[in-house]
């Protein structure tokens, strides 16, 4: 496939922006910069385009100057961000014609201008004409948190809302558990209602047809009108009916600065425009030189079963058609998994055509030492064999006997395409390898049990009854420091251990590398929110539930030194570390959970919050993934969240906030990140953060209907100019 886009939009300047509609532009002059300014001259090289950018008020800084071709094999876009002085350097181009131009808050985009690499070109940015006009680039949550909370009164049966829901798991819906775990709220797609739908009586009655479109509209309609009662279609409606009238956003983004304005961020479309991608994967976490300056894999889950592989050292996109074991086998939709097999209603982009059409369901994948990719994907239906359930003489589940698998595990050469099944007993969903001498890849997503692969039996015997295994989570309820006969959950008996419900179980998996732990971030979706620890050594668990101000976690690692880091519900990154803990990590007073608030750091993350939460933040990262190697590029053990509502990243990086943001198109999403070190000796030219939009519904962005998924590279300049 050679996905090719040409989107040459200019932007209207009177009342409130669109940028529906794509038309060639002249790209031959802008206005005159403003007389009397001076601003030192622009080196560059031959591979670079590089400038100055001025306003009617002199140069413009923290300002993005964005590059786009279709002149490759792919389309494909850097953009960096001006100095103090509105400088630019545009750095390492490939040879192509480019469409060059200023995007930035309190600007509209100015013209496009022609440019080649090698060439100077200075640009007039163009000064917002009103607030309306300005708003329109604000990041999704700047929108997002216009919508109102119901009032704290009511809840608890006072009113249409469930008695059994909380104001904090609204919060917790509304945030990174559901509402913006698929895609982003705020941005325009979002806060607009679709025309195709027709006119409607309120925003509300509009929104309880919006969100049955597609192939989640059971999912979120089972979500919105059954476990909330509906009760939330009146405050989206709310919301949309005032933006429609013109309200705009009270809090207004601020500019790029300090470590912001150093960036340098590459794009690539891959896949297929009616596809997704969940995430991809550039190397090993635990050695980020393995597949140095390789190709990138793509995870599409349930959207297709053609994973997209991007070669960056030639901007090309290829493709690998991942198998089933049995070709016959149903597709991986429908009941149990979070995507139905046709569309609920008809969406406003698509009609009634079914997209998503996929068996092995790749959900995300890990690169091995040697350069093998480990998928968590299906390779056959949910009923599991016979050696996996009550009955079988394997050691494993003669302790703990498993029925169903919704996803498996495989394993791609991506050199031969040689492509292997390997079945699980549990579920899979992010694989991660640990640090022992057998290679083992643990897995979340496996319910009520810790699940893992030993690939280097794998590798010997090619036997899953060999290679897997799995053990519940069982904490050390009498005290005594070992495993012993277990009881079911909150039923103690002396002398023996009890098993821990563990709710909706393991989400994000993080082998600790100092110790061979395995930590799970669990509970996302339902039963105790915290951080899970299993000790394969003992084989016994700790469960350490959230404080309550943190309210839910999603994505997380852990650091090289085991410290915990996740993806908060409450707008917050969340920073845990189990050494600080004063209460004892067994006996019976601890068997619900081990309280540790001690252990706990809330770190807050940029952007707004609700008005019904005072010194908040909306943002609803997805996951947090840390970068034990400088791989990035802002230092060793620097944790780094998906910022959801914010258009990229965020980094606590000594202590503060740095945003790492995509700003072409406007709406983009991740759900994953990894780093990789193409050239120790390169430096910040040799490594870099790797990503993709994980967008269910690309459409969505900016570019709209025919935009692709992309490939996402941020690299870390020593300053805004380095090239």
């Amino acid at each position: 496939m050679n996905p090719r886009q040409v989107l040459f939009s200019t932007v209207a300047a009177i009342g409130v922006v669109t940028l529906a509609a794509s038309v060639p532009v002249a790209t031959n002059a802008q206005p005159k910069p403003p007389q009397g300014t001076s601003t030192a001259a622009v080196a560059i090289d031959a591979d670079d385009i590089g400038g100055v950018v001025r306003s009617p008020k002199g140069p413009e800084a923290g300002v993005w100057v964005i590059a786009e071709t279709t002149d490759l094999p792919t389309r494909y876009t850097k953009s960096v961000v001006t100095d103090d002085q509105g400088r630019y350097v545009i750095p390492d181009l490939p040879k192509a014609n480019y469409q060059v131009w200023v995007r930035g808050y309190g600007l509209v985009d100015s013209p496009r201008m022609r440019a080649k690499p090698g060439q100077r070109l200075d640009l007039t940015a163009v000064p917002a004409p009103s607030e309306a006009a300005a708003a329109h680039y604000y990041p999704a949550i700047y929108w997002y948190v216009m919508m109102k909370l119901p009032p704290q009164k009511d809840f608890g049966g006072s009113s249409d809302i469930p008695k059994n829901i909380t104001f904090d798991a609204w919060r917790k819906q509304m945030n990174n558990v559901d509402c913006v775990g698929c895609h982003q709220l705020g941005q325009e797609a979002t806060r607009t209602v679709p025309a195709q739908f027709g006119p409607f009586k309120s925003g509300e009655e509009a929104w309880q047809r919006r969100i049955q479109s597609g192939q989640s509209g059971e999912m979120m309609t089972n979500r919105i009108a059954g476990q909330f009662g509906g009760a939330p279609y009146k405050y989206f409606g709310d919301w949309t009916d005032r933006v429609a009238k013109g309200e705009l956003p009270k809090n207004k983004p601020p500019r790029p600065t300090g470590l912001e304005r150093n960036l340098v961020v590459t794009t690539w479309d891959w896949s297929a425009p009616d596809k997704y991608m969940h995430d991809l994967i550039s190397s090993d976490r635990r050695d980020p030189t393995v597949n140095a300056n390789g190709p990138l894999y793509g995870s599409p889950e349930y959207s297709t079963d053609n994973s997209p592989i991007l070669d960056p050292k030639t901007n090309t996109v290829s493709f690998f058609k991942m198998p089933v074991a049995n070709p016959g086998m149903p597709v991986s939709l429908g009941p149990g998994h979070a995507g139905a097999v046709k569309p609920t209603e008809p969406s406003a982009y698509w009609g009634s055509e079914v997209l998503w059409d996929t068996r092995a369901n790749n959900h995300n994948a890990m690169f091995g030492k040697d350069g093998r990719v480990w998928l968590a994907s299906t390779v056959r239906g949910m009923d599991n064999p016979a050696w996996c359930k009550k009955g079988s003489d394997n050691e494993y589940a003669k302790v703990f006997p498993l029925d169903k698998s919704p996803r498996q595990a495989a394993v791609l050469d991506l050199k031969t395409k040689k492509y292997e099944f390997i079945d699980t007993c549990f579920g899979t969903h992010h694989p991660q390898f640990g640090y022992d001498a057998d290679n083992t890849l643990w897995m979340s997503g496996t319910g009520q049990v810790a699940g893992w692969i030993n690939t280097k039996v794998w590798d010997e015997t090619h036997d899953a009854q060999k290679a897997v295994g799995w053990f519940p989570f069982v904490f050390d309820a009498n005290g005594n420091g070992k495993l012993d006969e277990f009881t079911e959950p909150g039923k103690a008996e002396a002398g023996k251990d009890m098993r821990i419900n563990v709710g909706s179980g393991p989400y994000a998996v993080m082998p600790n590398p100092k110790d061979g732990s395995i930590w799970y971030t669990s509970g996302t979706f339902g039963g105790t929110a915290g951080f899970l620890r299993y000790d394969p050594k003992t084989k016994l668990s700790e469960l350490y539930p959230l404080p309550k101000e943190a309210i839910g976690v999603r994505g997380g690692d852990i650091d090289a030194n085991g410290v915990l880091w996740g993806s908060g519900s409450a707008g917050q990154l969340i920073e845990f570390d189990r050494n600080k803990c004063k209460a004892p990590k067994n006996g019976p007073n601890a068997a619900a959970g081990i309280q540790c608030p001690e252990g706990f750091t809330l770190h807050k993350y940029p952007g707004p919050g609700f008005a019904e939460v005072p010194n908040s933040s909306a943002e609803a990262s997805y996951y947090t993934w840390v970068d034990h190697h400088n791989a990035v590029g802002f230092g060793e053990n620097v944790p780094i969240s998906t910022a959801n509502l914010q258009d990229g990243f965020v980094a606590l990086v000594k202590g503060k906030m740095v945003l790492m943001k995509v700003p072409y198109p406007m709406g983009y999403y991740a759900k994953g990140l990894d780093a990789r070190i193409d050239d120790p000796n390169g430096g910040w030219k040799g490594k870099g953060l790797w990503s993709a939009s994980g967008d269910r519904t690309p459409w969505l962005n900016e570019r709209g209907k025919g935009a692709y998924p992309m490939a996402v590279h941020i690299q870390v300049r020593p300053d805004p100019l380095a090239h």
